[in-house]
C-alpha cells in the first residue's frame, strides 16, 4: 500500500506541507501552527449508540457541536465519541492525529464523511497528514479528488452549534489543530 504521501502524489492531489509541534487542541494549533492559507479545522470521530456507524465530522476549527441535534439530522440517534480502539481500528491513526486525510486508511468505507457547509464552500482547509505534527493545506478540488480516489463521498451540512460557549471535550473533540 502507498503511503499518503505517495497516493496525493498518483492522483495529482497538491497539499503543501509544513512542520510544527505536536498539536492537540485548536488552542495549542493557534499558538504552535503558523498562519496558513486555508480554513483552520476540528474534526470528530463520532459514533452511535450500538457502534454501527462510524462518522467523521469537519468542522470549522470554532464551532462547537450540539451532539444531540447532529444525531437527529443524521439520523444516526444518539452519538458519542468513539474509541482510541475503535479510531486505530477504522482510521488507523490515534488521537491527536484526525483529520479527512485519514480516509485514506478507510479501505472498508466503514466511515461516513460529514463536513460542515462553510468548509465545503472554502477554497481551501487545513489537514494533518496522518500526524499531528504537520499540517497540509487542501483545496477544494484537491479534497474532492482525494474523497474520489479513496471512494468516500461528503455529506455537506449546516452543523448544530451548542448555545454553549465551552469547547467539547474527549479525545478527538479537542483534536483540532489544523486539520485535525
Amino acid at each position: 500500500m502507498p503511503t499518503l504521501e505517495e497516493f496525493l502524489r498518483a492522483h495529482d492531489i497538491d497539499a503543501p506541507r509544513i512542520e510544527h509541534p505536536a498539536v492537540m487542541t485548536v488552542e495549542e494549533s493557534n499558538r504552535l501552527v503558523p498562519p496558513l492559507p486555508a480554513a483552520k479545522t476540528k474534526n470528530l470521530f463520532l459514533r452511535d449508540r450500538k457502534g454501527r456507524r462510524h462518522l467523521l465530522c469537519t468542522v470549522p476549527g470554532n464551532l462547537a457541536v450540539d451532539l444531540g441535534r447532529l444525531g437527529v439530522l443524521l439520523d444516526t440517534g444518539s452519538l458519542g465519541f468513539a474509541s482510541p480502539e475503535r479510531l486505530q481500528k477504522h482510521l488507523g491513526i490515534t488521537p491527536g492525529c484526525v483529520s479527512v486525510l485519514a480516509l485514506f486508511n478507510d479501505t472498508e468505507h466503514a466511515v461516513e464523511f460529514v463536513v460542515d457547509r462553510t468548509l465545503w464552500e472554502a477554497a481551501a482547509l487545513q489537514a494533518h497528514p496522518l500526524v499531528n505534527t504537520a499540517t497540509v493545506c487542501l483545496s477544494h478540488a484537491g479534497l474532492e479528488r482525494f474523497l474520489r480516489a479513496t471512494g468516500h463521498e461528503a455529506r455537506v451540512i449546516d452543523f448544530p452549534a451548542r448555545e454553549s460557549v465551552d469547547q467539547l471535550t474527549g479525545p478527538d473533540a479537542v483534536d483540532a489543530s489544523p486539520g485535525s
